[in-house]
């Protein structure tokens, strides 16, 4: 086994290489607006750490969100093209899932992210291994989380909301690669990557816009 996994939903641009007993090679570079620009040369890096081409892959482990458009689609066009040029499986995971399964938190806590328009994407768990929520988009004053422990950026931007924020930020590919590891072994089916975006795109065809048709 030769996991690549990989993740944009956040202004993480991360990649792992898992080879199903340990992580092998990782890199994580953190901005929002690169996605594109930096995810394969992160690829490129990792393989060459591990001294590894590409065709030695044998799945792809792929961060489905929540998230936001642009970011995400980087993500999950590049891991559905790596598969298909491969032959290989893609498997999508909840990047929420990554940060709980990072998280050094016990008893039930909360991951929240930054979904930017004064939001967070969020969920609750009831230890890193066990989602107990869908996964949610909300104003942080909105929600009444009892000041359980809460793991991630958006936590992190609103205190008021997440008294008790703590690392990791963002979700690490190692991360989700461990996650789809464990969850392979033990013969649980995981899902083809399809977007959780929670929300529609910013870009909206206009109200009076006209088709104009050819005569």
């Amino acid at each position: 086994m030769l996991l690549l996994a990989l993740d944009t939903a956040t202004p993480a641009v991360t990649v792992a290489l898992h080879d199903g007993a340990t992580v092998v090679a990782a890199s994580s570079q953190v901005d929002a607006r690169r996605h594109g620009e930096l995810l394969l040369p992160a690829v490129d890096r990792v393989l060459a750490e591990a001294g590894l081409r590409l065709d030695a892959v044998t799945g792809i482990v792929v961060g489905v969100g929540p998230g936001p458009y642009t970011g995400l689609r980087v993500g999950l066009m590049t891991a559905d093209t790596f598969a298909l040029a491969l032959g290989v499986p893609a498997y999508g995971l909840c990047t929420l899932d990554g940060l709980a399964y990072a998280a050094d938190v016990e008893g039930p806590f909360v991951v929240a992210t930054d979904a930017r328009r004064k939001e967070v994407y969020w969920a609750r768990y009831a230890d890193p291994r066990t989602r107990v929520s869908e996964p949610a988009v909300d104003r942080p004053a909105d929600l009444d989380l009892g000041g359980l422990p809460a793991v991630g950026a958006g936590a992190l931007l609103y205190p008021d909301t997440f008294p008790d924020a703590r690392a990791p930020e963002h979700v690490s590919a190692a991360a989700l690669a461990s996650l789809a590891v464990e969850k392979l072994a033990a013969g649980e089916e995981l899902a083809a990557p399809r977007p959780l975006y929670l929300r529609r795109p910013d870009a909206q065809v206009p109200k009076n816009y006209k088709v104009v048709t050819p005569k």
